[in-house]
């Protein structure tokens, strides 16, 4: 059996050299400018007054140019009305004109699209970097699990020659963060079977070796002591044990300033326990950690690319949800270690149970600046708003605009929904202080986010975002293939990135 090959073996930027392709940028009034590419001109010009050129946002039409007895293909990439251009447009951008590139088993390539942003009147590096995250994504692999039964082509390396220096710059930039986003769809593939939540662990602790983050790993008698009690119910019945991952990226000058904390819901695997999942809804729970995926994923860019000068903690709160002897049990009632007692009601709510320990921590231990959480949470979210947007949780007005303008930026978009006082009466338990699950389907996404504010101090800024709609494609779109997204990454990266331009602490 042969497997369609993986879009590039690699990505690298130069300012200059040799090209097989050429890329150029055509607006809906399909003129290019002679200067663009003197030499070629009439062979442009014939190209353009095809029928199938249309200049229409992601229209792709190819003609070919012989220099010096060397073929050289043209893309011409539309790009539609010059007014409604946007920078993020480029990631879909990029991954037309790659798929083709990569299809045609080119290596190398000239972009030439700054005259096209620069008409349009668009920032040059934000345009380059979201070229550079398309292009990035593109070349995601995911194919570790292939074996000896399937023969995959070998991907080509691509070189993308740039040679404005701004655009460039936004590339090279746009091609990290995309690395980082990768990483995080590398562990949300990897099955069940070998990414237990200490194997998670493990990789946190290598990239913490190689990023210069610091990573500790709580486990066993330290969980019980610092009282993880949603870690330890949840993951009572598994054969592999859970734990909380710590990692914290420190600023080499030093600082006083209190840490931004990302907490990752990461259920490594979720059979939902006694409230067992049906057949068809147990497929794909190995991306229920996709969460904590992000979170490290985003550890990665803030250590290695954006480097702030305040602390960044990332807290992943791993565990398996299996069923045994030791299972956890609807009418089992925990209590946390900030005095807040749960009525279990549905062990297969269990994301939220390990969530409230990372968030208790983060508070107490360490007196965040703000906390934003990332979840596979619900799937009424999926109900709510489908694939297009993650559901946001935030009644901090600062914060919650901090992650629209976020989500702006990165593309990867967020819905705000209601978080109001009177929605807290459904999570109300008979026996105890909140049950896990109302057995009714009422605002299902907002349950799981209310029952999560019992966690948090209210004097701190908090969002929860729900990615249970966003984390996977099931089919190619854009930069991605069928699987995980990663999405998280660029949205915390650019979070990270706005604070570096505002005096946060003085808010």
């Amino acid at each position: 059996m042969r497997i369609r090959r993986a879009m590039f073996q690699s990505v690298h930027v130069a300012p200059e050299g040799e090209a097989e392709a050429l890329i150029l940028g055509v607006f809906q009034d399909k003129r290019v400018a002679p200067e663009v590419f003197p030499e070629a001109f009439p062979t442009l010009q014939a190209a353009l007054a095809r029928r199938e050129c249309t200049g229409e946002k992601e229209n792709l039409v190819e003609t070919f140019y012989l220099k010096e007895d060397r073929e050289i293909r043209i893309l011409l990439l539309g790009l539609g009305q010059p007014g409604a251009l946007r920078p993020g447009d480029f990631r879909n951008l990029a991954a037309v004109a790659g798929r083709r590139l990569a299809q045609a088993r080119i290596c190398t390539v000239h972009v030439a699209l700054g005259p096209q942003v620069r008409e349009a009147g668009l920032d040059m590096n934000a345009c380059g970097r979201a070229f550079g995250e398309g292009t990035g994504l593109l070349a995601w692999k995911g194919d570790a699990f292939r074996g000896s039964a399937t023969k995959p082509e070998t991907p080509d390396p691509l070189t993308l020659i740039v040679p404005d220096d701004t655009f460039r710059a936004g590339v090279e930039y746009g091609l990290r963060l995309a690395s980082a986003v990768n990483l995080a769809r590398d562990l949300s593939q990897t099955p069940p079977n070998i990414a237990t939540p200490l194997w998670i662990a493990e990789r946190a602790e290598q990239m913490a070796q190689q990023s210069g983050l610091h990573c500790r790993v709580l486990q066993g008698e330290e969980l019980k002591a610092e009282r993880m009690e949603g870690l330890l119910h949840v993951g009572r019945a598994s054969a592999n044990p859970p734990c909380l991952i710590r990692l914290e990226y420190r600023p080499e000058k030093g600082t006083t300033r209190p840490p931004v904390v990302f907490v990752g819901k990461t259920i490594t695997y979720d059979t939902g326990g006694l409230s067992i999942k049906s057949r068809e809804n147990m497929v794909g729970m190995k991306r229920d950690k996709d969460g904590g995926c992000a979170v490290l994923g985003v550890m990665q860019a803030v250590s290695t690319l954006i480097r702030p000068d305040f602390p960044v903690v990332g807290l992943l709160a791993a565990a398996e949800n299996s069923i045994g002897a030791a299972s956890m049990r609807s009418d089992d009632v925990i209590t946390y270690r900030n005095g807040v007692t749960v009525e279990i009601t549905n062990t297969d709510a269990e994301g939220r149970l390990v969530l409230a320990d990372a968030l208790c921590w983060a508070c107490e231990i360490e007196k965040p600046a703000l906390i934003v959480d990332l979840a596979t949470l619900t799937g009424g979210v999926v109900v709510a708003l489908g694939s297009v947007y993650a559901g946001l949780f935030c009644e901090d007005v600062s914060l919650l605009a901090r992650l629209e303008r976020a989500a702006e930026v990165s593309g990867e978009r967020v819905w705000r929904l209601p978080l109001h006082a009177e929605y807290r009466e459904l999570m109300k338990s008979p026996v105890a202080d909140l049950v896990n699950s109302n057995p009714g389907r009422k605002a299902h996404p907002i349950q799981g986010a209310v029952f999560l504010t019992h966690f948090v101090e209210r004097k701190i800024p908090w969002a929860h975002i729900d990615i249970a709609g966003v984390h996977a494609v099931d089919a190619d779109r854009g930069p991605f293939i069928k699987g995980p997204t990663g999405y998280g990454v660029r949205l915390l990266a650019e979070l990270v990135h706005g604070l570096q331009k505002e005096d946060l602490w003085q808010d």
